[in-house]
């Protein structure tokens, strides 16, 4: 077995920034408290069960109470919600004071002008080197909106045009 390459971490964010992604906020309750963080590592895993899955920093406080909460609900964010993705993205923010919400069939913040939700519990969590890989069986889901997603492409947010 050949001995791997070393990567330099700076660089190896600046080439994953050429990949863009959809903006997700993952929310929950948390002792009844709404917690939520950004999140622009989502996907679909499976559609037979329906699982989804999403990638958070181990030393994440909002992630480390989502974790023992068991629910999630995932937000697909618009493209007029840069607002809301930036404030989920920053720590200590007072991250529902200025957003609108309503409760998830499981109680989970489901967040006003979001495109679509999906209700989840936590099916599995892998290591994942410095982040925790979530896996999340669908329990209910919905679409809210029509318009175009937030997108975030080279370290900013932006709109996708076909």
């Amino acid at each position: 077995m050949s001995e791997p390459l070393a990567v330099d971490g700076a660089e190896f964010r600046q080439v994953l920034g050429h990949f863009s992604t959809g903006v997700v906020v993952v929310t929950s309750l948390a002792e009844g408290v709404p917690v939520g963080l950004s999140v622009n590592s989502f996907t679909a895993v499976s559609l037979d069960p329906p699982l989804v899955a999403f990638c958070a920093a181990r030393r994440s406080r909002t992630w480390a109470s989502i974790r023992p909460a068991g629910i999630f609900c995932v937000n697909v964010l618009a493209e007029d919600q840069e607002a809301v993705a930036r404030v989920f993205a920053t720590p200590g923010a007072d991250r529902f004071g200025k957003v609108g919400w309503a409760p998830s069939p499981s109680g989970a913040p489901r967040i006003y002008g979001s495109l679509a939700w999906i209700d989840c519990t936590i099916d599995a969590v892998h290591p994942g080197g410095d982040h925790e890989i979530c896996v999340g069986r669908v329990r209910a889901l919905g679409m809210e909106r029509e318009d175009g997603p937030l997108v975030f492409y080279r370290g900013g947010y932006g709109r996708f045009e076909p």
